[in-house]
């Protein structure tokens, strides 16, 4: 019991971030880290020790894609909101910063959205989960090669829908 406090806890907000991303409604979400972690207390006898938050995040994406698959009914979602529900900034900003920075993340959001989702899911954990492309190989289930792909294709997805490097190369 120590052991799985100590290790699997503190990935709480990992769990999280990444569930609310897949299934773009933040009680579900909730409901998916519940549904995780008891399914990671059930099987913690089978992590072999290393770095749990890869091992953590599978249980999260299969746990994600099968209440999709179970609720494809249409519901009404609540929108994930960093500013309600985010830890707060603590920094004083003027309000013209603060409206531009909502905008910045609106726009990012609905960007985000509009990936399919094997390109959102590699975006949220390299880019917000900072996770290796090994460790993302290992929590999709995909050979390195199509993690890379996928990320080179969801980050240009993304700049083209944010209207950034429309001549650069990256």
């Amino acid at each position: 019991m120590e052991s799985f406090e100590r290790t699997v806890m503190p990935l709480l907000d990992d769990a999280y971030t990444l569930a609310r991303h897949l299934v773009h409604d933040e009680h579900d979400a909730q409901d998916v880290v519940q549904e995780v972690y008891l399914r990671a207390w059930r099987h913690y006898a089978s992590f072999r020790g290393g770095d749990a938050r890869p091992w953590l995040l599978t249980i999260v994406r299969n746990c994600c894609y099968t209440m999709r698959r179970s609720t494809r009914a249409s519901r009404d979602t609540i929108e994930y909101v960093d500013e309600e529900h985010g830890v707060p900034s603590g920094g004083q900003q003027s309000a013209d910063a603060g409206a531009l920075a909502d905008s910045n993340r609106a726009e990012l959001r609905r960007a985000l959205d509009q990936l399919a989702p094997e390109f959102r899911e590699a975006i949220v954990l390299r880019e917000l989960q900072d996770l290796s492309y090994k460790e993302i190989a290992r929590v999709t289930g995909a050979p390195i090669g199509t993690v890379m792909s996928r990320l080179a294709r969801a980050r240009r997805q993304l700049q083209q829908a944010l209207g950034l490097g429309a001549g650069e190369k990256s």
